[in-house]
């Protein structure tokens, strides 16, 4: 498995990932009117913004193996100064192999390369338990919660999870 930089190029399997990751990880966390819906072409217009038109500093690492794409992650800088890991996604049913982590330590290298000094932070729905065990297993700390409101007229409790700017060069898992 190789992890590199994405480009626009990549937009379409992006979206098509993101979607099916959603799709499986929130069954029964996300309304189905929502998953079974556009869902697809919501995460298209997403991605098609992010790299048609991308944010000066932002941060996008796509796993790929054997002629797919195997997993991705994004960040992007924060008005607050920190980095918000935005997305870090790996192909459902190839979940558990390690992807996961490699692109994590990969997109925390590059946080401590390109913006140093900065904490890397993250969202995780509250129910979404497998994520929340993995980026404790991988050294992030519960820094917040709060009600994530969603576009679609729900809304979701959500966590937020930090590594420390001087803790993100030793992550390890």
């Amino acid at each position: 498995m190789e992890i590199r930089t994405g480009v626009r190029g990549d937009v379409e399997q992006i979206a098509a990932l993101h979607t099916e990751s959603w799709r499986t990880a929130y069954a029964g966390i996300m309304p189905s009117g929502f998953l079974d819906g556009p869902l697809y072409e919501d995460r298209l217009s997403l991605w098609h913004g992010r790299l048609l038109q991308p944010q000066p500093a932002a941060g996008l690492f796509v796993a790929v193996g054997g002629g797919e794409m195997d997993g991705f992650a994004y960040l992007v800088p924060r008005p607050d100064g920190r980095l918000l890991l935005d997305n870090l996604h790996a192909r459902p049913g190839r979940t558990g192999s390690g992807i996961g982590g490699r692109l994590l330590r990969h997109a925390l290298a590059w946080a401590v390369t390109e913006h140093p000094g900065r904490d890397v932070y993250l969202e995780v729905l509250r129910a979404n338990t497998l994520a929340i065990a993995f980026y404790e297993r991988h050294g992030a700390l519960r820094t917040d919660e709060r009600v994530c409101l969603f576009e679609q007229g729900f809304e979701l409790p959500e966590l937020e999870y930090t590594w420390a700017a001087g803790s993100v060069s030793t992550v390890s898992g």
